[in-house]
């Protein structure tokens, strides 16, 4: 791939809400699901409604709009999938999908019959480990192939060099990582009867865990790092800002961010800071090396659980595991989305988390600056003066002390301090 043509940034959104909070801070394209059929079916996802604005937003911005159908099918699945896929036909969706990620070879030959006008990427969770699969997935008529996590930046390389220069690899950049290959894990279902490959994972690998011994039951064996347990199972996210060249020397024409159950706080700041780091890398290599303290400083500024670079550099060892917490590090608290700024230079939001009058607050801008502003006042929706703000979503309006640089969209944050 020439290094020319700047890599897609692909960011995930669970609500509308999500969605045109990544497309404001930068997003290229925007991977959503619907109801039913993809593999985050907790997050809060579109109804068909809610579709037709989202790809109206999107395309608006000059982004564009995929939607997941990736779980894998039972037979019982195949008549509501058949039924969904007409009703997005019916309501003019096939003219607004850019694309389907779907991983099921049978929805795949459903969605080509029923909406031949979509196009359609090979999801990662159908193994895709080596070029012959990407040439396969070229002749059934798919555009782009999801790289497997378990893939090296070598490997993918390599798959770049034996495939046509117009099939796309897309590839995770960005997220929280699954401890079983490609996301088949067991755990899920065997615990609380929830498919994570129907789209209902509970996240067990998350939990506290012991290890017994079958002939001393009750007995704990020595493995957890203090009294509160080990977490065995509990893998660091994936963050590759520090290597974005060597994402684009392997050829990948997409960088997706895991996240459809992530927070717009969390999706603002990867999204604006992975926009700045790739502009400037293509600005110059040289601005973008002068500046990766301050990525580094950005891409941690919301909810994340340590850092780690995956398969990329080779297969995961114990330095890519947590085995002392389950917690994840928090250095901002998301207070709310700017959804007004009134004439008076008041902003309007739906508070998430309390804040103060004399507390001092900070604006994420759109063009990568924070500013820091004092609460000088908040009034509720009826106009009644309030000294803080303890009700999430509840409606307020904010006077600050500098609104200047300040529209709709913006993500309002404070730092987190420990209790």
């Amino acid at each position: 791939m020439d290094k020319l043509q700047k890599p897609e940034l692909l960011i995930p959104a669970g609500s509308l809400e999500v969605l045109k909070v990544a497309v404001d801070y930068g997003a290229d394209a925007v991977y959503i699901g619907g109801k039913n059929y993809g593999l985050r079916a907790k997050a809060g996802n579109f109804t068909i409604e809610e579709m037709h604005e989202a790809a109206d937003y999107v395309h608006a911005h000059g982004a564009k709009l995929y939607v997941t159908v990736n779980i894998f099918a039972h037979n019982e699945d195949i008549d509501g999938i058949k039924a969904y896929f007409h009703e997005l036909k019916e309501t003019g969706l096939e003219e607004k999908i850019d694309a389907f990620i779907i991983s099921d070879p049978g929805i795949f030959t459903l969605a080509k019959e029923i909406l031949p006008g979509i196009e359609i990427h090979v999801s990662t969770q159908a193994n895709n480990t080596n070029y012959l699969i990407y040439d396969f997935w070229r002749k059934q008529g798919a555009t782009r192939v999801v790289a497997a996590r378990e893939l090296s930046l070598k490997e993918i390389k390599t798959i770049r060099e034996h495939i046509p220069a117009d099939m796309e690899i897309e590839a995770f950049m960005h997220g929280a990582m699954c401890i079983s290959y490609s996301g088949r894990c067991l755990l899920s279902s065997y615990f609380t009867g929830r498919d994570a490959n129907q789209g209902a994972c509970t996240h067990p690998c998350r939990w506290k865990y012991a290890v017994v011994e079958e002939k001393r039951p009750g007995e704990y064996l020595p493995v957890e790092e203090d009294d509160r347990g080990t977490y065995i199972f509990n893998s660091k996210d994936l963050c590759m800002i520090e290597h974005i060249p060597d994402m684009i020397d392997a050829g990948i024409n997409s960088f997706k961010v895991e996240g459809r159950m992530k927070t717009a706080l969390y999706v603002a700041v990867v999204t604006r800071t992975y926009r700045e780091a790739i502009d400037d890398y293509y600005t110059s290599k040289e601005l973008y090396e002068s500046k990766m303290e301050h990525y580094r400083e950005e891409i941690a500024a919301c909810t994340f659980r340590q850092f780690t670079t995956g398969f990329y550099y080779g297969k995961p060892n114990e330095e890519t595991q947590i085995y002392d917490c389950n917690t994840y590090v928090k250095n901002r608290v998301y207070l709310g989305t700017v959804e007004e700024v009134t004439a008076a230079g008041e902003l309007v939001i739906h508070q998430k988390n309390k804040f103060c009058v004399g507390d001092t607050i900070e604006v994420m801008t759109f063009d990568g600056e924070n500013v820091d502003v004092e609460v000088l006042a908040i009034h509720d929706e009826h106009g009644t003066e309030m000294e803080s703000a303890p009700h999430p979503k509840q409606l307020l309006c904010v006077k600050v002390s500098n609104s200047e640089k300040i529209r709709k969209g913006m993500i309002i944050r404070t730092r987190h301090c420990a209790a």
